[in-house]
């Protein structure tokens, strides 16, 4: 980054702002410090280091045509514009600016992508396995639990024994930016990890769900052992954790479910992020339409 004195002491107070009160991940404040100080860079020599005060909109939206411009997908555009807009509403907040110029700054028009997807009939394969073993009943535990309360990976291996209240039959989560969230737990999902506490080496350890060296199982080694299982299921349209949160969204709208209550139960902050999984069982009900019905013209 250009080393201008007033950017380079915004940014880092910023970042020592999300690590210490947003409690965001040391691999989130990094990817934030790339995007700002490539904001502040095209500022040093585009806008000749114009002072954070005199930053305008129209500075803000010339960052983002250049970027589209020099060739970055839309998306990353819309990453970089979005913690461009994080710093300046934290600048606002602390007393530092009067005003946010970022704050009406339209990001790029974003293509929808629709999640890859589990049918109800998917997920029961996939919790079919056989064995007895500590690993296996964890691995039960962990797909049963990914579905049953439709959480982030990160969300599961921040579990602790003491999360889970068998007597309210509900889970405490800790989500992004570490926000609490109390969910319910499913008479399967409760099951699964009641086997497998029971066959649990180690019983007086504080995460739920362990390795095999007893310390807290990892995001990746999830990932690995959702991988593993999902790829015994025929025709699975997706073998990461976020397919059985998918699976635990769609499935709840296909039944009826309020999509409120499914925002509340994802932890999403936006009602339109939870809007995607009505356009998967949209998409999911047409496809069998045009498969199945005499008069679908296919």
């Amino acid at each position: 980054m250009a080393e201008v004195a007033e950017y380079r002491e915004a940014l880092e107070d910023f970042l020592v702002f999300l690590h210490r009160e947003r409690r965001f991940s040391l691999q989130t404040v990094r990817a934030y410090r790339v995007d700002i100080e490539q904001f502040f860079d095209f500022c040093a020599v585009r806008l000749g280091a114009k002072p954070i005060d005199g930053i305008d909109h129209r500075d803000i939206r010339d960052f983002l045509g250049q970027l589209l411009r020099g060739g970055y997908e839309r998306s990353s555009a819309a990453r970089k514009l979005s913690a461009v807009k994080s710093l300046f509403r934290h600048l606002v907040s602390t007393h530092r600016l009067g005003m946010n110029p970022a704050k009406n700054v339209k990001g790029p028009r974003l293509e929808k992508k629709l999640p890859g997807f589990l049918t109800q009939f998917q997920v029961e394969q996939a919790l079919g396995f056989a064995g007895e073993s500590e690993a296996a009943a964890r691995d039960r535990a962990v797909i049963e639990t990914l579905y049953g309360s439709g959480l982030r990976a990160a969300e599961l291996v921040g579990l602790n024994r003491d999360d889970l209240d068998p007597r309210s039959e509900t889970v405490r989560v800790r989500g992004k930016g570490n926000k609490e969230r109390i969910l319910p737990l499913g008479r399967a999902e409760s099951t699964a990890i009641a086997e497998y506490l029971a066959v649990r080496s180690d019983k007086e350890a504080e995460p739920l769900f362990l390795n095999r060296r007893g310390g807290r199982l990892s995001t990746r080694s999830v990932q690995k052992i959702v991988r593993r299982i999902l790829l015994r299921v025929s025709e699975a349209g997706a073998t990461n954790p976020h397919a059985l949160r998918h699976a635990f969204a769609t499935h709840l709208l296909e039944r009826g479910a309020d999509l409120k209550a499914v925002q509340e139960l994802l932890g999403h902050a936006s009602l339109s992020t939870t809007q995607v999984y009505t356009h998967v069982s949209v998409a999911r009900l047409k496809k069998t339409y045009d498969k199945s019905h005499p008069r679908s013209g296919n």
